[in-house]
């Protein structure tokens, strides 16, 4: 089977994209590239147009070929025993419709299936889900309570309930914030819950071909400015990672074990990464993420790196357990 790296996508975070597929494109030089543009069409990439695009977190990728639809491009990758390697991030890449466009098709790709990228997609369903799995979360206020929300918790955090890389991310600490929250709360659904004070962590979970699954070595995240948000992500060389992170044995413990029960609960495949803060009650879950990113400044290198797995390792399995999922 031919692998092929797929990046890009017509959402936000398709920056962030392309800055996986150049990690994926060092670690699988033979791959062919597709990139999925904001038009919604496909086009083959060039390793050097690729490898040369320079400020990937900020700028936009401009393919050069003529591009064509995405299902007819799918259609090819189906023709032609093609694998995919989701080099992707949210909207439509990570909510399950890129997801069941393969599965209809039978194209092996790398990544959860349809059904769980949807659940997990949505933060406010994959909280009920995980709670259901034994994993504890902060509750949700609905935006009506808004005001006395505020007054009794005195700093609040929003979201938005469908997106990714901490994309709309709004820090309530003043009235003013309150105004911010429901105008965006106007184009699209807002998580907002209680702000919780502690050290941000994440945790992957990696399943394999030979069907073996475990959590890697969680990761403490020491925000630049306080504040985990996409500037602090990918920009700011401020922020730490730290891997792995300074956590007593019984916390890491708890949160490996917690990451775990949230990837099934959400019946995951392939490999995640759930977010935490612990608190004073111990961790607290926020959310799990189906595609994240796989840059060469992303959390999952990190934790394969701390486990001792080789990144290269690490995709050719992922894409042996592609193949072999689709041949069942």
């Amino acid at each position: 089977m031919r692998n092929t790296i797929f990046f890009g996508g017509t959402n936000k975070e398709r920056l962030v994209s392309v800055a996986s597929a150049q990690a994926l494109c060092e670690a699988l030089p033979d791959a062919d590239l597709w990139f999925w543009d904001i038009a919604d069409t496909v086009h083959e990439v060039k390793q050097a147009a690729l490898l040369g695009h320079q400020r990937p977190f900020e700028d936009e990728f401009k393919p050069e070929s003529r591009g064509v639809p995405l299902a007819q491009a799918l259609d090819r990758a189906k023709a032609e025993s093609r694998v995919l390697v989701l080099g992707l991030h949210g909207g439509r890449a990570e909510n399950g419709e890129l997801q069941v466009m393969c599965e209809i098709r039978g194209i092996p790709f790398t990544g959860s299936g349809a059904a769980s990228s949807h659940l997990a997609f949505d933060k406010s369903a994959a909280k009920r889900f995980a709670a259901i799995g034994g994993v504890a979360s902060p509750s949700g206020i609905d935006l009506d309570n808004l005001d006395e929300a505020f007054a009794e918790y005195g700093k609040l955090i929003a979201k938005p309930v469908k997106d990714g890389s901490s994309y709309g991310l709004i820090y309530v600490v003043a009235k003013q914030d309150l105004v911010a929250v429901r105008n965006a709360a106007k184009t699209e659904e807002y998580l907002i819950e209680p702000f919780i004070s502690g050290t941000e962590a994440t945790c992957g979970v990696l399943e394999q071909s030979d069907g073996k699954m475990f959590s890697l070595p969680p990761i403490e995240i020491v925000a630049a400015e306080g504040r985990f948000d996409y500037t602090a992500k990918y920009l700011l060389k401020s922020t730490q990672e730290i891997c792995p992170g300074r956590f007593t044995p019984e916390v890491t413990a708890q949160l490996q074990d917690l990451a775990v029960k949230a990837h099934r609960a959400l019946s995951c495949s392939g490999y995640t990464r759930s977010d935490f803060i612990i608190s004073e009650k111990g961790p607290i879950y926020l959310e799990t993420n189906t595609l994240p990113g796989l840059t060469k400044a992303s959390l999952i290198p990190k934790m394969l790196k701390a486990q001792g797995i080789e990144f290269t390792d690490f995709l050719h399995d992922q894409i042996a357990l592609a193949v072999k999922r689709t041949q069942k």
